[in-house]
């Protein structure tokens, strides 16, 4: 790099000049490094990508089945079946394929165009053709064409938040730099897609395209490829176990009816039906809809989710990596104290509200705006200023630096309102702020003449005062004062406050009654081309020398303040949930070590054995050291743009589920590498939000908590959708296996084995989606990735609901054969009360710890019209004569009735006489 290095150093090693290259020199670099744009990789083409959404063993199980089905006839079950398919993919495809836009994202935060400096002349060309070695004029407004060292710097500023996710305006210099200077405090270097926002400057470009900051973020990008998500991987996982199992119960069924005299095309179809019953040709669609439905929740909750299988990886997430400005914080820097007349007041009051009162510590009493002193300090920091309040649409918003902002603000809570100030203090000269004078002054023209107001470091501004404003009199300022301002410079600073010192001087006082008319006239003078300068959005031309050091001189000291950017007042409850869930918190900022400390430790981020890194330690550690305490690091601060996409990838490797937040272009490939990226909807930037999983709208931690227990919720309810279609299934096979190879009877023909399928698979799943969470759901642990959809647990249950349905079903058949029911009473008996178990088993699974009359039976309405509707269809599917031809059915009496109802009913008691066994067992 070329911070450590002076201007002469620099040009030598670029081997160009202060009046840049030649033509000739500039296109021999421009073949040598190329041009000066971000380059793609190869893209993946819209055919390739849509195709690729096939690739589950799920999915070609249900292709399968669906050829099948169109072998035997079944047109309708295919294209059903197909349908289903195409629905599912057609989704994830437009999911992927809007994710994969990023980096073209990138290239529109390069500049077109680039004002440079060859063979000494000022000319534009477009941006993609600069070259190493150029010299590029920087101005108000310009987005910086490419990665350079400053040459010149006048009052320049930059936003570089796309690079820093911090929103302060950064003060620029050309000053040579200590060679161990971290990256984010390199302030003579500017950066490609960084925006001049004060001042002008020149520099000589150090690196184009690819190799600018910009290029290897755009570089990381390409290279990231995103993982499957847990439950896109559980998915799979079931696929391959119902895939198995089905081959393994066919095969063995048709083999053993063979032998027990059956014609192998009996048996090939008793195959089919068996394979229909066992394969849930639903649940690509239902799970589609579960995390659609799961989606417009979280919408509410102010979560955008971009990639509809992420919803539920939420669920699952045991780190959250934050950003702190912004997401933990409000982002508005406030003054929350004031030290005045040798007291330290307390300033109340959220955000950019005008409203608050100022409290004497230690007793909190009220102090009046109008005292003297309080009131000098206020008008001071308010006239001293550039910033501005704003009144947009009932919301309070600032125009301009956030720190002079908070001090309009303080202000404006005492009543000074900035406008009607300068009203009558009219500034009429100023002294900018640079980073070596450390301070900034204004001359203002009130009605008691020329008035000088100063602000800046507090030991800058120290050193210029010989007098201080004490109980309403300017008293001198002696050696016993200067420390016990000090003292309070140390202490503020020690609860990472932001420190500012004021001053005053009513310069008028010192010149005679010709000279003041002089001064008068010159300050004019120089108004009017201060003013000519702003229309051409110039810095604005300071007095002459003489003037500012008059100014300067023995002024009177007003006081001091202490602001940050305070917490969110709801993210330390939140953070306080994520522990009772399981899950970690670590801060992740650009900001510096102290107060990043401080804020971590007041919402409880960090606690006492954690450890704290800045960028530069974490650069300095090898892979292996840093994955050894990585779980103990809860703050990283001054981070580099490479860090978070470090911190990330070393969690993963420990087997954490991740999840980071960030919004600027440095963050995307943190957010794309991350099990869950999170943009912010407010902040962020358009490239940050394309390489996320989920948008916050409000940028708020808070929603980040809610998300994740809607996310468990997701998947619970998933699960538990998977589970009660899962009993159905192993009932039918159950039924079939056992009637067919002890009574040699097909107790459901096919079309009814796809009816259960379809209205069991259909409404009462889509209504179980909708369950709210479980009482004390985020007092749980994180689920375990690793353990899959489908638990021992659930298979266990699984196996003894559809044992359980399946005994209720033989019953019927022992029952309807020595009655001497005709085959198709008996059919159309099993038939129905496979329908009816079901129906129960439905309540069973809003939950699988509490009862459904813990729950309140009404308090998922969705669920019970899907089974009133469910019942009703089923009746028309009975009595119905078209649909008793279509299904084989026969009416059914209230005698039968009253047989399979009380019977079915036992799925219900079974499952709510086992939880309330396990719930004694618990407590």
């Amino acid at each position: 790099m070329y911070h450590d290095r002076d201007i002469k150093s620099v040009f030598e090693g670029l081997g160009t000049s202060d009046a840049g290259l030649s033509s000739e020199e500039a296109e021999k670099r421009l073949l040598e490094y190329g041009k000066n744009e971000l380059e793609e990789g190869e893209k993946i083409s819209s055919l390739k990508l849509f195709l690729s959404q096939f690739k589950s063993l799920l999915i070609l199980i249900l292709i399968a089945a669906a050829l099948v089905s169109a072998g035997l006839g079944e047109i309708v079950d295919a294209i059903v079946i197909m349908f289903t398919v195409f629905l599912a993919g057609m989704l994830g495809f437009v999911q992927e394929y809007r994710a994969e836009k990023a980096i073209d994202l990138l290239k529109s935060l390069t500049a077109p165009e680039a004002l440079v400096i060859r063979e000494g002349t000022e000319i534009e060309i477009p941006s993609s053709e600069l070259v190493p070695g150029d010299i590029i004029l920087l101005e108000v407004g310009n987005r910086v064409p490419a990665d350079g060292r400053l040459v010149e710097a006048v009052n320049l500023r930059a936003d570089e938040s796309a690079l820093t996710g911090e929103s302060v305006p950064v003060r620029k210099d050309s000053v040579v730099l200590p060679p161990e200077t971290e990256a984010s405090d390199r302030l003579n270097l500017v950066y490609s897609g960084t925006v001049v926002t004060y001042g002008r400057g020149r520099a000589v470009v150090t690196a184009t395209g690819m190799h600018s900051t910009f290029g290897t973020l755009a570089g990381l990008l390409g290279k990231i490829e995103r993982e499957r998500t847990p439950l896109q991987e559980s998915l799979d996982q079931f696929g391959k176990v119902i895939g198995a199992a089905t081959l393994v119960v066919v095969t063995f069924v048709v083999g053993l009816g063979i032998l027990r005299g059956f014609t192998f095309f009996d048996m090939f179809l008793w195959g089919v039906a068996l394979a229909v019953a066992a394969i849930p040709e639903a649940l690509p669609a239902v799970v589609t809809v579960g995390l659609g439905l799961g989606v417009r929740r979280m919408v509410k909750r102010h979560a955008l989710v971009r990639r509809l299988p992420s919803v539920e990886t939420l669920g699952a997430t045991n780190i959250i990596c934050s950003d702190k400005t912004g997401t933990l914080t409000q982002n508005k820097m406030t003054v929350e104290k004031i030290y005045v007349d040798g007291k330290v007041l307390e300033v109340t009051g959220n955000g950019y509200t005008p409203e608050g009162e100022f409290l004497r510590n230690p007793d909190l009493k009220p102090v009046s705006p109008e005292s003297p002193q309080l009131r000098r300090l206020l008008i001071t920091g308010a006239l001293c200023n550039d910033a501005s309040l704003v009144l947009k649409e009932e919301i309070w918003d600032i125009r301009g630096d956030p720190t002079e902002a908070a001090l309009v603000v303080a202000a404006a809570k005492a009543g000074f309102r900035k406008s009607e100030l300068e009203a009558g203090y009219r500034r009429v000269g100023e002294v900018p702020f640079s980073s070596e004078r450390k301070r900034m002054t204004t001359l203002n023209l009130s009605s008691d003449g020329v008035i000088a107001y100063s602000k800046g470091a507090p030991e800058v501004i120290l050193a210029s005062c010989t007098k201080i404003l004490l109980n309403g009199r300017t008293e001198p300022l002696n050696s016993a004062l200067r420390e016990e301002i000090l003292g309070s410079v140390r202490d503020m600073a020690g609860q990472a406050l932001r420190v500012m010192a004021f001053a005053y001087k009513p310069i008028e006082e010192d010149v005679d009654e010709d000279k003041g008319q002089e001064l008068e006239q010159e300050l004019e003078q120089e108004l009017e081309l201060e003013q000519e300068q702003e229309r051409k959005q110039r810095p604005p031309i300071s007095p002459s020398p003489e003037m500012a050091k008059e100014a300067e001189e023995d002024m009177i000291f007003a006081g001091l303040t202490g602001m940050r950017d305070p917490p969110r007042q709801e993210v330390r409850e939140a953070i306080r949930t994520c522990k009772e869930a399981g899950i970690r918190t670590v801060m992740i900022t650009g900001d510096h070590r102290t107060t990043a400390l401080a804020v971590a430790e007041e919402l409880g981020i960090f606690r006492e054995g954690d450890l704290v890194l800045t960028g530069t330690e974490l650069e300095g550690m090898e892979d292996r050291e840093f994955e050894a305490v990585v779980e103990k690091v809860s703050v990283y601060a001054r981070v580099y743009p490479t860090s978070k996409l470090r911190v990330v990838e070393a969690l993963k490797k420990k087997g954490y589920v991740v999840a980071m937040t960030g919004d600027g272009v440095n963050d995307a490939p943190a957010l794309k590498a991350a099990d869950m990226g999170i943009a912010m909807g407010i902040t962020g930037t358009d490239v940050s939000k394309e390489a996320s999983s989920m948008i916050l709208t409000d940028d708020n931690f808070a929603s980040i908590v809610a998300a994740v227990e809607e996310g468990r919720n997701i998947f619970k309810n998933i699960k538990n959708f998977i589970v009660y279609g899962l009993t159905c299934h192993i009932g039918e096979v159950l039924i079939v296996l056992a009637a067919v190879l002890y009574w040699q009877i097909l107790p459901l023909i096919a079309v009814q084995i796809l009816w259960i399928n379809l209205i069991t698979d259909g409404l009462p799943p889509m209504a179980l989606s909708v369950e709210p969470p479980d009482r004390g759901l985020m007092r749980q642990k994180p689920r375990n990735v690793k353990e899959g959809l489908i638990t021992r647990k659930e298979i266990t249950a699984g196996l003894a609901i559809g044992g359980l349905i399946a005994v209720q079903a033989l019953l019927v058949l022992v029952w309807a054969l020595e009655s001497g029911f005709s085959l198709a009473k008996l059919q159309t008996l099993i038939f129905t009360l496979v329908v009816l178990s079901e129906m129960f088993n439905a309540f069973n699974w809003r939950s699988d710890r509490y009862s459904v009359f813990t729950l309140g039976l009404f308090s998922n309405r969705p669920l019970l019209y899907a089974v009133g509707i469910t019942l009703l269809l089923q009746l028309f599917v009975v009595y119905s004569p078209v649909l008793q031809l279509a299904f084989r059915t026969v009416p059914l009496s209230l005698s039968d009735w009253g047989v399979i109802l009380p019977l079915s009913l036992t799925t219900l008691l079974a499952v709510e006489l086992v939880k309330f066994m396990e719930a004694r067992r618990y407590k």
